[in-house]
């Protein structure tokens, strides 16, 4: 009898890229496109849309759909409103100094937003919250 793969969990595989410097500055780099990705794929699937459904509704072309959900660059402020106008989607971002030794504040959301990301890089504390 074949011998059974061992499952990885998707958490410990991220944490072992952490590892790479590169990687993880890449990855603190992109914590607003990895945000605004989720919450665009969350809705299009909620609302079982194809990407050229969601794209003529944002008035956009349906690659740019598709490189916003692959997180493939940063959303201007200008889509952030679209998404939010269009979609009925909240961003909400916050930036903030990383004091060493001081606990994680609490970050007040309102009720349907949840925390997506929350990185410290580069001396900044990032934290995005979608809903």
């Amino acid at each position: 009898m074949a011998k059974k793969a061992k499952l990885v969990r998707a958490k410990d595989v991220l944490a072992k890229h952490l590892e790479d410097p590169e990687f993880r500055t890449e990855w603190e780099r992109s914590t607003l496109d990895r945000a605004v990705a989720t919450a665009v794929v969350g809705y299009r699937a909620k609302h079982r849309l194809t990407q050229a459904q969601l794209a003529q509704r944002l008035g956009v072309r349906q690659p740019h759909v598709a490189r916003l959900e692959l997180a493939e660059h940063t959303p201007s402020i200008e889509m952030l409103q679209r998404l939010s106008r269009v979609l009925g989607l909240r961003f909400i971002v916050e930036v903030a100094p990383a004091r060493k030794g001081s606990p994680k504040t609490a970050l007040t959301l309102p009720r349907g937003v949840e925390l997506v990301e929350d990185v410290i890089a580069g001396g900044s504390r990032v934290r995005v919250a979608t809903g």
